[in-house]
């Protein structure tokens, strides 16, 4: 019999990322990047502690000695149908303590063994949008035939492409290619989980997302495609023996695999992302006389459903 995530943990997937982002709203343009963290961490927490499941966290805001609650390998809920989490109460902390956009509190859940278990470490990532042919992007192609490719499939010029790509100085080189072959570069300061999902919305005229980010945002992400159709290749970036170390922890002993999206999401999933500050595809919260206001972009992969979730929480103000 197949294990169905029921109605009951979708609101709860919603609710949860809801309660983060208003936890970490009370601490927007503060510039204390940790304070604004660990309140979504601790509002999050409480919804996922009630929920009628038996959660494990696969990974979550670190180890047991970097964060009292949502750390990896945490159990969460009061018993029910078994299943993995991944989250990120705050993605986009930097974002947060500077009120700039497109900070987001994320969860994505899957029935047990359902989301890859990752180290905390860097992944080669590449990802497009729903409505292309399979196999249009591949990792191991150069940026010049995967941006070609997808120009030819749309039947337009380089310069008509989006990229997606985290600003940081690690990506200086593929920056100055992505420009020299004519796409389009909209760089973000933060949030990889964000830039991937941007590709799935039409407004933003992203096509893809390039670059090196982290390897649980890789799999968020990939939850997240998983439920549009979606593609997405990762490969681990492996610096260091310590870098090994941690991927021998989470099972893994090939360290130059390249991970289809299929290899990180193997079963039904749950994505939903609630806007801390306003974004590109959902608002941030906002606070009212009478109540507080969010925006949860909610996503399933089996149906495939695609919903926008506007709350109002109501104080008892008339």
């Amino acid at each position: 019999m197949t294990k169905q995530l029921s109605f009951e943990i979708e609101a709860g997937a919603i609710c949860a990322v809801e309660e983060a982002a208003i936890g970490a709203f009370a601490h927007v343009g503060l510039g204390d990047e940790m304070q604004a963290d660990r309140a979504a961490i601790a509002h999050m927490h409480a919804v996922l502690a009630e929920l009628a499941m038996s959660g494990h966290v696969v990974f979550g805001e670190g180890d047991e000695y970097e964060s009292a609650l949502l750390f990896d390998g945490e159990k969460l809920g009061q018993g029910g149908l078994e299943c993995d989490i991944a989250l990120d109460a705050l993605e986009g902390t930097t974002l947060a303590a500077k009120a700039m956009q497109n900070a987001l509190s994320v969860i994505a859940i899957s029935p047990k063994g359902g989301l890859l278990r990752v180290p905390d470490i860097y992944m080669d990532k590449i990802a497009i949008g729903p409505n292309f042919p399979q196999g249009i992007i591949d990792l191991d192609k150069s940026t010049k035939e995967n941006i070609e490719a997808v120009a030819n499939y749309k039947g337009v010029a380089p310069n008509r492409i989006g990229v997606c790509v985290l600003d940081r100085p690690r990506h200086a080189d593929l920056i100055a290619e992505l420009r020299e072959i004519g796409a389009r570069v909209y760089l973000i300061p933060d949030g990889d989980v964000a830039g991937v999902i941007f590709t799935t919305e039409p407004s933003a005229d992203v096509d893809l997302y390039m670059g090196i980010g982290g390897a649980p945002e890789g799999v968020l992400a990939a939850a997240a495609l998983a439920c549009v159709g979606g593609q997405f290749q990762g490969r681990m970036v492996v610096k260091s023996e310590s870098d090994k170390a941690k991927l021998r922890q989470s099972g893994i002993e090939d360290y130059a695999k390249k991970y289809d999206l299929q290899d990180l999401i193997s079963g039904e999933v749950i994505f939903a992302a609630c806007g801390v500050t306003d974004g590109s595809f959902v608002k941030g919260v906002r606070h009212y006389y009478n109540g507080t206001e969010t925006h949860v972009l909610l996503l399933r992969s089996n149906p495939k459903i695609r919903r926008v979730v506007n709350t109002m929480r109501l104080n008892g103000h008339e």
